[in-house]
């Protein structure tokens, strides 16, 4: 199907076979439709205001250095890896990218209905990243982006959001170990996270209304705010965090946090060394009564 936005484009391409490196270097105003590139690197290297329907991409490095670029059903395969880097202004959705380390240091992302199969290393240094129904597999997903908008995401892959800043997450699942480490201001909602050691060395991590399951999870965390969270399976929560966290159902045990307020319906165990950290500047509520840190 055309698209009225580039019927008017100074060339349409329909049903080719594009081979060769830089096959349409520095193209511009461009529309593509049905077409294979293959067998050359780098076909769409510093091009600008393209349209891509249903196009196929077979070999590395297609869109570098591009900007204003609008991606429908498209795929990438597994060769062409680092696909989309150092570009502006991209939109892509309906489509499946099988290639790892795609989208790196690009600004104005925006991912709809996308499927990331092998994930590995994609989406790092990115800023002004919207995604909407995506699915990724893959470890060390979206590291050091900033200015994020998520909502219906799920992620299979370890040390994701590594490093991010200012992140909001809707309607996610994620299997994810080490997730969040280093990041500063995310706020994620309605969302499931599994996975060990979350969030460590982060800053400014609010979770609302989240289930969570993690080992020694969120520790070693400045401001970190819970609110009506559940807590499954989580051993070793809070360790030398600062927290403000309202937790629903029971928290199977709690080590030496080291400041703030834990309000909770059961902690089965609970620890607070007085050699490691000041008892007298946590709050501890089980069932709406303070007990004894």
């Amino acid at each position: 199907m055309s698209n009225d936005k580039f019927d008017t484009a100074r060339q349409v391409l329909r049903q080719q076979k594009l081979t060769g490196e830089r096959a349409l270097f520095q193209s511009e105003n461009l529309a593509v439709y049905d077409s294979v590139f293959e067998n050359g690197e780098s076909p769409l290297k510093e091009s600008s205001s393209l349209y891509l329907d249903n196009c196929l991409f077979r070999w590395k490095y297609p869109l570098w250095y591009c900007k204003h670029v609008d991606v429908k059903e498209c795929t990438w395969f597994d060769m062409a890896r680092a696909g989309v880097w150092y570009t502006d202004d991209i939109s892509v959705r309906d489509s499946i990218v099988e290639a790892p380390k795609n989208f790196r240091r690009c600004r104005g992302v925006t991912l709809t209905n996308v499927n990331f199969p092998n994930a590995e290393e994609t989406l790092w240094n990115c800023t002004d990243v919207n995604l909407s129904y995506v699915q990724a597999h893959g470890d060390y997903f979206a590291m050091n982006c900033k200015n994020m908008q998520l909502d219906h995401f799920e992620l299979v892959g370890n040390y994701s959001f590594d490093g991010v800043e200012n992140m909001e997450i809707h309607h996610a699942r994620m299997l994810s170990k080490d997730a969040f480490w280093n990041s500063d201001n995310v706020t994620v909602y309605d969302s499931f996270i599994s996975g060990e050691y979350l969030g460590w060395n982060a800053k400014n991590l609010t979770l609302i209304n989240c289930t969570i399951e993690s080992l020694q999870g969120m520790c070693y965390i400045d401001n970190l705010v819970m609110k009506n969270c559940k807590l499954i399976n989580t051993t070793l929560a809070f360790e030398y965090s600062s927290v403000d966290a309202k937790i629903h159902g029971t928290i199977d045990s709690v080590l030496n946090p080291s400041s703030g307020v834990i309000r909770a319906d059961e902690i089965k165990e609970l620890t607070v060394e007085k050699d490691k950290v000041d008892p007298s500047k946590t709050k501890i509520f089980v069932q709406g009564k303070e007990v004894e840190a």
